[in-house]
C-alpha cells in the first residue's frame, strides 16, 4: 500500500471539506467576491514565489498556460466565488454536499460526453449517489429555509469544478507545479476582483474569528490543499486521486457541526452515508482490471 498517497489523500479531503465552514465564517464578515479576490492574491503571491525561490518558471507550454487559465477561471471565479457568495444564505453544511456530487458529475460527464464506458457498479454509484443528494434536498426543501438563489449558484460552481477536474491533468503536467498553483489562483483574484468592485461595498468585520478564518482559508484549504491535490493525481493519477473524494461529504458535515453547530436531521446522516457510497462505487468502477495470474 502506498501510505504517502493514503495520507495525502486524507489530509486533502479534510482540507478541502473544511474549507466551506471557514468560508461560511468569512462571508458573514466580508463581502464575498472582494475576499475571495484577496485570499487569491495573497495565495497566489505566496505560491509563485516560493516557486520562483525553488528553482521554477513561470514559462509555461501552450498547454499548461491555457488548462491553467481555465482551472483559475473554473474553480477559483467560479466554483469558490460562486459558493462564497452562496455561503451568504445557506449552510456550510449543504455546500459541502452539494460541492461533493463533483466525482459523479466527472462520471456521468464521461459517459454522456466522451462516451467512456461505465461498469455495473458505476452505474450503482452514480444513482446511489444522487439518490443520496435528493434524500437530503427533499428533508431540507421539505422543512423550509432553503434559499434557493444561494443553492443555485452552488449548482453553477459545482459544475464548473468539474470542467475544472477534467482539465486538471493536464495542467499539472510537466513539473512547476507550485508555480501552476499559483498563477491559476492569481488567475481567479483578476476575474474576481473587477466584478466585486462593480457589485459589492467593501467593509470588512476585522474580528479575531475572522481573521483565523481568513488565514486558515488562504494557507490551508487554498494554498495546501490545492498543492497536495497536484501532487497526488501526478503520484496516482486522476482517477485514483479522486477516490478520495468520497470522504468529503462527512468532513464537510462534521467540521460544520462541530465549529458552526449546524444541526443535522436523520434524513442528513443518511444522504451523505448514501452519497459517500455511491462516490466511492464510482471511483472504484474507473479502477482498472487486473486479471490474476494464471498458473
Amino acid at each position: 500500500m502506498d501510505f504517502r498517497a493514503l495520507g495525502m489523500g486524507l489530509a486533502f479531503a479534510f482540507m478541502w471539506s473544511s474549507a466551506f465552514t471557514s468560508a461560511r465564517i468569512i462571508v458573514a464578515h466580508a463581502p464575498p467576491l472582494g475576499i475571495s479576490a484577496l485570499r487569491f492574491l495573497i495565495a497566489g503571491v505566496i505560491a509563485v514565489t516560493i516557486a520562483r525561490a525553488l528553482g521554477q518558471s513561470w514559462r509555461l507550454t501552450t498547454s499548461q498556460a491555457r488548462l491553467t487559465v481555465i482551472f483559475g477561471v473554473c474553480q477559483n471565479a467560479l466554483y469558490l466565488g460562486l459558493f462564497f457568495v452562496a455561503m451568504q444564505t445557506i449552510e456550510a453544511s449543504l455546500a459541502a454536499i452539494i460541492a461533493s456530487t463533483m466525482p459523479l458529475l466527472v462520471a456521468l460527464a464521461g459517459w454522456a460526453i466522451f462516451g467512456e464506458r461505465v461498469r455495473p457498479l458505476g452505474v450503482a454509484g452514480l444513482v446511489a449517489g444522487f439518490a443520496g443528494v435528493a434524500i437530503i434536498m427533499g428533508s431540507r426543501l421539505q422543512g423550509g429555509g432553503v434559499d434557493m438563489l444561494g443553492l443555485g449558484l452552488c449548482v453553477i460552481g459545482v459544475l464548473a469544478l468539474t470542467f475544472a477536474t477534467l482539465a486538471v491533468r493536464g495542467a499539472s503536467s510537466g513539473g512547476n507545479v507550485l508555480m501552476i498553483v499559483g498563477l491559476q489562483m492569481l488567475v481567479g483574484s483578476a476575474v474576481l476582483a473587477p466584478a466585486s468592485l462593480l457589485l459589492e461595498e467593501w467593509r470588512i468585520d476585522w474580528s479575531t474569528s475572522f481573521v483565523l478564518a481568513f488565514a486558515y482559508t488562504v494557507i490551508v484549504p487554498g494554498l495546501i490543499a490545492t498543492l497536495v491535490w497536484f501532487l497526488l493525481v501526478r503520484r496516482i493519477g486522476a482517477v485514483k486521486a479522486a477516490t478520495y473524494h468520497f470522504l468529503n461529504p462527512f468532513f464537510g458535515v462534521a467540521v460544520a457541526a462541530v465549529l458552526l453547530g449546524e444541526r443535522l436531521g436523520a434524513w442528513d446522516v443518511v444522504g451523505v452515508l448514501v452519497i459517500m457510497a455511491g462516490i466511492l462505487a464510482v471511483q472504484l468502477s474507473r479502477q482498472p482490471v487486473t486479471n490474476p495470474t494464471r498458473t
